[in-house]
């Protein structure tokens, strides 16, 4: 089994839409090359536990698991840690806004880091040749100038000014339309994208993926979609953001290495590529090595 980062270690780890997991049914999965088993008990709370003998399926009476890890959730998910993590997840406060439409997208699973897979949710410059029609179209490939800062005093990465002019920016759009992003990674696995609303200008739509690594070189990615859509159905919602991470996992899954290389000399950057460099500096600077290739001393 490969070490684990005490930062990695203490992280809150997404492991399950909270709605999927019933009262007293066991369900497993790989967290960090652990084999762990959740349920949830009477009153809707998670339990996570190391798992022993437990099978998928199985029937479980919550209150008989004594050595349990942390657990809490967050976002319409469960985290759990399998160190000492801190009181709360990382903010995101539109969640909390009433007139929001809020749904877990889907977890699906992708051969390769769960570093790569932030490090794709970055990348602009893919748009209009993966997401063609959608995010995306020719002849406007162009990635704008943008701003990117890492924040000490919010330990995350942060790009503001991102523009890209998208023929179908949300289901809700009717036209093409030239989309703001701001990218935050506030959790060294996952990243929140607020991009303009169709429906509301002077407000923002937030699409998160949260990532579970599994191991050094498979995850499962969990989305979030927290809308402003006062006419789309949450099903139809859903098959959206479905269709366009349909399109990233192959692109994804034929990244070679599978691990992210944090040496800046290993891929070779271009100027659209300022977060995903800053991303890799901040890894480097946290000490993160599980899914990484860490630069050489």
């Amino acid at each position: 089994m490969p070490s684990i980062d005490p930062v990695t270690r203490d992280l809150w780890h997404v492991i399950a839409a909270t709605d999927e997991i019933p009262v007293g049914q066991v369900e497993t999965t790989l967290l960090l090359d652990t084999r762990i088993a959740l349920t949830r008990d009477d009153t809707g709370n998670p339990v996570v536990w190391l798992r022993t003998n437990e099978e998928q399926g199985d029937e479980i009476d919550p209150e008989t698991i004594l050595d349990r890890l942390p657990a809490i959730t967050g976002y319409g998910y469960i985290w759990t840690s399998l160190g000492s993590p801190p009181a709360e997840l990382f903010p995101i406060p539109e969640y909390a806004e009433p007139d929001r439409v809020n749904m877990s997208c889907g977890s699906i699973g992708i051969h390769v880091s769960a570093p790569r897979a932030v490090e794709n949710f970055l990348d602009m410059g893919h748009f209009p040749y993966v997401h063609t029609d959608i995010l995306g179209a020719e002849p406007h490939t162009e990635v704008k100038e943008y701003d990117v800062e890492v924040s000490e005093e919010r330990d995350e990465v942060l790009a503001t000014r991102c523009r890209f002019f998208q023929p179908r920016a949300a289901l809700s759009a009717t036209e093409g339309m030239e989309v703001e992003y701001v990218y935050r990674v506030p959790h060294p696995f996952c990243s929140v994208l607020y991009k303009s609303s169709p429906e509301a200008p002077d407000r923002r739509d937030v699409i998160a993926i949260f990532l579970q690594p599994m191991t050094e070189e498979r995850c499962r990615a969990h989305l979030l979609q927290s809308m402003i859509d006062s006419t789309s159905t949450i099903t139809d919602l859903r098959r959206f953001q479905q269709t366009i991470f349909g399109q990233d996992k192959p692109i994804l899954e034929n990244q070679y290495p599978k691990r992210l290389p944090l040496d800046p000399r290993a891929e070779t950057p271009i100027r659209a590529d300022k977060s995903a460099i800053a991303y890799r500096r901040w890894l480097s600077q946290k000490g993160i090595t599980y899914g990484v290739i860490p630069m050489a001393s």
